[in-house]
């Protein structure tokens, strides 16, 4: 490890998503400088809603943003699964006061808008922020004694370090490490429509998956019950692109055409569709070098199955910022820790995810088997098996990193001089 800095450094994140925008906040608190380069006219997130879990809002309250969230957030009953063949319940796992207790957070569901809103409004306020829109990076260099990154229109931004938080097509990541993404072959289509809209029978204070064969659709309340957000997912008969596009609802039906009729009605609900074409990556071993590292899907993008994207990303920027103070604002040895923190478990999520589409999705055989898993299953088991996910604390968060003898012999040596 190098020399610990006695001035604090400035950083460039890329991306003005959940992801950027938590980052720099975890790091302007530090009194780290930031510039952050959003390639978007405009400061928003595109989609509908997203689940919070406990570990979502551990990591917004170490930022300081867990109330206004939460202000914003519908706080469910259950989750639930059903099989969208014969309309039987598979699992109904209670997530109140019980769960609550367990994992010392709540588990809610927001409009993708407001969480990204109670963030914004923190990064404006705080003064060592920067906000640069329409700052689409198109060429960078990345040198031991910096970083610079030009713009499309030819602004230039240099800085100590850099951060990518720029999702799966990150100019961050072709620069570290030059990999394809692997198209999944899941198309998921989105909207959300009026609480008013909602069949009365299915306005359940729960995110609900609809599991059928190749395909599932999700519902769950927002914005205070007022609207649903809707989404179906289904295995493409064609051969996909990595993209974000306006819907066909004719496409839609035309993949659900085997399920029950009660959740089938939801697909006339919507007035429009956005649609994602949505692609992973397979997991690397280590995502940073030298005064360059990533965070959230341009480090470890995954799909939606276990609703632990944005979550995945909250935990990043938590854990960047503890290590950058735990490395003393050294931050080429900071990234290396803090990859070195959280490469295991978010691989262990892209992983699980791509595990949990298959149940998803199970046809013949595999539907049974999948419909008997939880048959019997109390709900403190189920707590059990996603006790390694929900009870990510802040505290411990750099607590996965190999305990290598550079680092941790000259962080002795620090703290004994």
């Amino acid at each position: 490890m190098g020399t610990p800095r006695q001035d604090k450094p400035s950083v460039l994140l890329v991306g003005g998503g959940i992801g950027g925008m938590a980052a720099a906040l975890a790091l302007a608190r530090l009194g780290i400088s930031i510039d952050l380069l959003e390639q978007s006219g405009a400061i928003g997130e595109i989609g509908a809603g997203l689940q919070l879990g406990p570990n979502a809002f551990a990591a917004l309250d170490a930022l300081g943003v867990g109330e206004a969230v939460r202000r914003g957030s519908v706080f469910t009953d259950r989750l639930v699964m059903m099989d969208a063949v014969d309309c039987s319940e598979v699992a109904s796992v209670p997530v109140g006061e019980a769960f609550r207790a367990r994992f010392r957070n709540p588990y809610a569901v927001s409009h993708r808008a407001d969480l990204h809103g109670a963030i914004h409004e923190a990064v404006k306020e705080h003064p060592l922020i920067r906000f640069h829109t329409s700052a689409q990076v198109e060429h960078l260099d990345i040198g031991s004694s910096g970083v610079t990154a030009v713009t499309r229109d030819g602004r230039r931004f240099r800085a100590d370090a850099i951060v990518g938080c720029d999702g799966v097509k990150s100019v961050v990541r072709a620069k570290l490490i030059g990999d394809a993404p692997r198209v999944s072959g899941h198309v998921v289509y989105r909207a959300v429509v009026p609480a008013a809209d909602m069949p009365e029978d299915l306005r359940w204070n729960a995110p609900v998956v609809w599991a059928g064969p190749n395909c599932h659709l999700v519902h769950y309340p927002l914005r205070h019950g007022e609207q649903y957000n809707l989404v179906v997912t289904f295995h493409s008969r064609e051969q996909e692109e990595w993209g974000v596009t306006e819907g066909s609802k004719k496409e839609v039906l035309s993949y659900f055409e085997g399920v029950h009729a009660r959740p089938r009605q939801l697909l006339d609900r919507p007035t429009s569709w956005r649609r994602w074409s949505t692609a992973d990556r397979d997991p690397v071993a280590n995502w940073s070098e030298g005064p360059a590292t990533l965070l959230g899907d341009a480090a470890h993008p995954m799909m939606q199955y276990l609703a632990q994207g944005a979550c995945m990303a909250l935990e990043d920027a938590v854990t960047l910022g503890a290590a950058i103070e735990a490395c003393e604002f050294d931050l080429p040895a900071a990234f290396q820790l803090y990859a070195s923190a959280r490469v295991a478990r978010t691989a262990r999520v892209v992983l699980s995810v791509r595990e949990m589409g298959r149940l998803y999705h199970a046809k013949g055989v595999e539907r049974l088997v999948r419909n008997s898993l939880w048959v019997g299953r109390t709900p403190e088991r189920f707590y059990d098996a996603v006790e390694w996910l929900y009870a990510w604390d802040p505290a411990q968060c750099l607590a996965d990193a190999p305990r290598t003898p550079t680092y941790f012999n000259d962080t002795a040596r620090r703290q004994t001089a």
